[in-house]
Formats: structure tokens, sequence, C-alpha cells
């Protein structure tokens, strides 16, 4: 079992996050996972165009409640991840999540996310968020067929 296996299990009551030490070996294990979900991702999108894609077995409900909670948010607009990363921002986000913390495995797991649908994976053009708001923001790029390029151009480049 790897380090974050390790890690599951209630944490101490008297544990501190803000002030807690940062586990240089943990993060890169962390890192490691991240990177490896964003390749994975990336393959099965070159594999199949995002528009016939689920991500999880609750997309349409994810997309629902997506545009409920966030009706401004448009799938096509590169995300301003200040904006995002805000008190309101993050108030906004964690209200939304934590409906699905008993459902959605991992849904406060570290995942890289693009910062736009028209870009690929680089440094620039990533930013790190939890799984659930990496789900809902694919799933809405998915359905309005913004990463189908991605398909088409591994597709193309087979040819």
């Amino acid at each position: 079992m790897d380090e974050l296996g390790q890690l599951s299990g209630p944490i101490p009551a008297n544990f501190d996050a803000e002030n807690a030490p940062n586990n240089e070996d943990i993060e890169k294990q962390f890192s490691v996972k991240a990177v490896q979900h964003l390749e994975t991702y990336w393959a099965i999108l070159e594999k199949v165009p995002g528009s016939k894609l689920r991500l999880t077995k609750i997309d349409d409900e994810i997309l629902e409640h997506l545009h409920k909670d966030f009706p401004d948010f448009d799938p096509a607009a590169t995300i301003d991840e200040d904006e995002l990363k805000s008190k309101t921002g993050k108030e906004r986000w964690r209200k939304f999540m934590m409906a699905y913390e008993k459902r959605v495995d991992d849904y406060n797991f570290g995942t890289i996310v693009r910062t736009s649908p028209k870009v690929e994976y680089e440094e620039h053009t990533t930013m790190f968020v939890p799984r659930m708001q990496f789900y809902a923001l694919e799933i809405a790029r998915n359905r309005a067929g913004l990463n189908d390029w991605i398909h088409e151009k591994a597709s193309a480049g087979k040819k």
C-alpha cells in the first residue's frame, strides 16, 4: 500500500491543517496521482469525443446543479483562477461540492484542470482544483462539445 493509502482514516480532533507541516514525499505522491489523472483523461478524450463521454454515473445531476448554483458559468470561457479561488468563490464551490461528499469517490482529491477548453494541458494553462470541481467543469465542457477537438485532432494525426 502506498503512503496515500495509509493516510485514510479519521483525522485527529486536534489536527490543525493551517499550521501542519508539509510532507514533501506525500506532496510528490499527490502530484504524481494528479498528473496520472490528467494523462488518463486526455488519453480518453483522444479516443472518444468528449460529447459522448460520461465522467460519473450522475453527470446529468451534476450539470443541472452547476447551472443552478452558477447560472452565469460559461463552459467556453477561460476560468479566472483568482475569482474561482477568492473567498466568495471558495465558499460557493465548497457548498456545491459538499452535496457530493458521500456520493462521489475522491470528490475533494486534488486534480488538475485546464483553464480553457481550447488548450492542452501545459504549466500556464492549468490549475489545481478539487476533483468535484473538475467533474463539474469538464462535464459542462463535454456536453457543450468543447472537448471534441481533442479527439478530432488525435484522429487526424493517425491518418
